[in-house]
């Protein structure tokens, strides 16, 4: 079986070469293939895939994105093993795990720039 779609298997397009915290609100990643993406903390908190905010049955977002303040911040931020980072914000949430697999599909797809514009709906 040929796997052609580079997020479907393991490589450089997933593996990050660094992460970087920039500010209280900001992350940035180079991935192993030198693209570079930028995170910023409300997006990312908006987009977040834990439990509490997306129906793990239907995949619904529960998680209304202006509920999700611009100024949010990054608390903490810890790398899960070697496949995620699980970030604490300022607002104490915690519970969500961005793989890396996650993560460059935002970047790739753009979901970062369509959760920001998703706040002023």
């Amino acid at each position: 079986m040929v796997m052609s779609n580079p997020l479907q298997r393991r490589g450089a397009a997933v593996e990050p070469r660094e992460i970087m915290q920039e500010g209280d609100a900001g992350v940035r990643i180079t991935w192993a293939d030198g693209e570079i993406c930028h995170y910023t903390a409300p997006t990312l908190r908006r987009l977040c895939p834990c439990a509490q905010c997306v129906n793990e049955w239907t995949g619904e977002r529960m998680l209304q994105p202006r509920e999700i303040s611009d100024a949010l911040q990054i608390a903490d931020l810890q790398i899960v093993g070697r496949y995620a980072l699980n970030f604490k914000w300022n607002d104490g949430h915690e519970t969500g795990i961005y793989s890396f697999r996650l993560l460059r599909e935002m970047c790739d797809k753009k979901l970062i720039a369509e959760a920001s514009q998703r706040r002023t709906e």
